[in-house]
């Protein structure tokens, strides 16, 4: 029998897929260089990760507009046409959670950097989110991965062991943070690494 009774998965990058190339690709015309310094200076990973940590997305749009207005209109698209930057279901990890989420042996759970204005989109979309115990969102707590306090705060909420969980993200450094406070980090790279992974930690797949 594993020593592990509960299973804490990340989403994006893991379970979905999510990428702004799905909307700007088209509006550089296909032109990645572009789009690239577009996404890695205007709109910028970091100014996203913000609101993953609560802060509005009217603000931060109107912000970043403010920086930047000769680029207002595809500022505008990022928040406005974030649906479309959602993507499909990683049909591969989902078998695995399907098969954790069926075993009574263990709790599942999901821990996710997610400004909590669009989340309620991904729970329209994907209806397998209905399977977890419970969902922790960076952007409804003020916090985000991975610092301590969101992966403190999933513990007490919950009422979880640490030495008895495992958690799997696709950033490494989000594994890092949840291993600081003793949580089992397992670094996502694709569906089948993970597999074997819990395999040899001795959860039942």
């Amino acid at each position: 029998m594993s020593q592990f009774k509960t299973i804490i998965f990340d989403l994006g990058g893991v379970l979905i897929d999510w990428n702004p190339e799905y909307v700007f690709l088209k509006e550089f015309r296909g032109n990645r260089e572009k789009m690239d310094w577009f996404l890695n200076e205007i709109c910028a990973w970091e100014w996203n990760m913000n609101q993953d940590a609560g802060y509005p997305l009217a603000q931060a749009t109107e912000d970043r507009v403010a920086m930047f207005p000769e680029y207002e209109e595809l500022i505008r698209m990022y928040y406005g046409r974030w649906e479309e930057m959602l993507g499909y279901t990683h049909e591969d990890t989902l078998e695995i959670l399907e098969s954790v989420v069926q075993n009574p042996n263990y709790k599942v759970y999901a821990l996710t950097n997610w400004s909590g204005e669009t989340f309620p989109v991904a729970l329209q979309k994907f209806p397998w989110l209905q399977w977890f115990e419970g969902i922790l969102v960076s952007g409804d707590e003020g916090m985000r991965k991975p610092h301590k306090e969101i992966y403190e705060l999933m513990l007490h909420r919950y009422n979880i062991n640490p030495q008895e969980t495992i958690f799997i993200d696709d950033s490494l450094k989000n594994v890092e943070g949840s291993e600081a406070v003793g949580i089992k980090g397992i670094h996502f790279v694709n569906a089948s690494s993970l597999k074997k992974e819990l395999i040899a930690l001795g959860v039942a797949l």
